[in-house]
């Protein structure tokens, strides 16, 4: 990318700031708060992953359904998967008056861009651009990538080296959109500490990669506000995830997940101020454990209301 390129992706940029709060949204919806060191009013809006809707009942219902059920527990938007119908999602945000700050690509499990097969590669490619795409339709200022898997049969170093040869390849798509290519850290053994993440979205040289970062999924192995104080303005959009080291080591790794927001070691408090120090301005997206026997709108609900304890530490 030359230099003049760099500039205007870098003017696109500034415009990451979150929009003003929708004319329709109450004041639960737009999620401000003061910390409670009382320093400064937090402008911080929430989110649902609109995929973690997906109970029983709330499969049968439409996608504006669905959006509405998200309002009505105060949340702001909701971060949609690429490759849904447009014309109905954009109908049903509008008639809901949620936000879409984000898209998750659907293809970057089943065709990640570290598959060993150079088709593979493309098709998953093919879906980062649709995600583009989609996102720049929404109103998205960012899609939610995750770049490689790492397993038996496809290397750390071949999984990092297709990676950034694919992901270069939707960037100058990124740019011309003003979308943001957010990458994600997961459970895909890859990208596994803070310097390294920080590196790697360093690499690209553009604004237009930046990082979509996930709580819960790294207090399995570190601290999420040292991931927060390394990676800094590189930071796109939040995951809000609760996780827990106790019922990991009673029940298992993925056992850890399934406890409710407050109750884990995903030290939200350390996690604010440390968002709070880098000045971040962005949206909080809950993909967040359901309990059983909860219906839609309880459970909805019970994480909006503990994301607003989250947003006052």
């Amino acid at each position: 990318m030359n230099r003049r390129t760099f500039l205007r992706s870098s003017a696109v940029l500034a415009a990451f700031a979150p929009r003003a709060p929708l004319a329709a949204a109450d004041s639960k919806s737009s999620a401000a708060a003061k910390p409670a060191n009382g320093t400064k009013k937090r402008t911080l809006k929430k989110a649902l992953m609109f995929g973690t809707l997906n109970s029983p009942t709330s499969r049968a219902l439409s996608v504006q359904e669905k959006f509405q059920l998200v309002r009505d527990a105060g949340f702001a938007g909701a971060e949609v998967a690429s490759a849904m119908n447009q014309q109905e999602v954009l109908a049903a945000r509008d008639a809901v008056g949620l936000e879409i700050p984000s898209v998750v690509i659907s293809t970057h499990w089943t065709k990640p861009l570290s598959h060993p097969s150079a088709n593979e590669r493309e098709v998953g490619l093919n879906g980062l651009k649709q995600g583009l795409q989609d996102a720049k339709a929404y109103g998205a200022k960012s899609v939610l990538l995750v770049p490689a898997v790492v397993n038996k049969e496809v290397s750390y170093a071949d999984a990092y080296a297709r990676s950034i040869t694919e992901i270069k390849k939707a960037l100058p798509l990124a740019e011309s959109l003003g979308v943001a290519i957010a990458i994600e850290n997961v459970w895909n053994a890859f990208l596994m500490s803070p310097l390294e993440a920080a590196a790697y979205v360093d690499s690209f040289k553009s604004p237009m990669v930046r990082w979509h970062f996930d709580v819960g999924n790294v207090v399995n192995t570190g601290w999420p506000h040292h991931w927060v104080q390394a990676l800094g303005p590189r930071i796109a959009a939040v995951h809000v995830k609760e996780y827990s080291r106790k019922l990991r080591d009673e029940k298992g790794p993925r056992e850890g997940f399934k406890v409710e927001l407050l109750e884990g070691d995903s030290d939200w408090p350390a996690v604010m101020a440390a968002l709070d120090a880098t000045k971040y301005s962005g949206w909080l997206i809950a993909e967040q454990y359901r309990p059983p026997n909860l219906t839609d709108a309880a459970w909805l609900g019970s994480v909006s209301a503990k994301m607003d304890e989250i947003l006052a530490l």
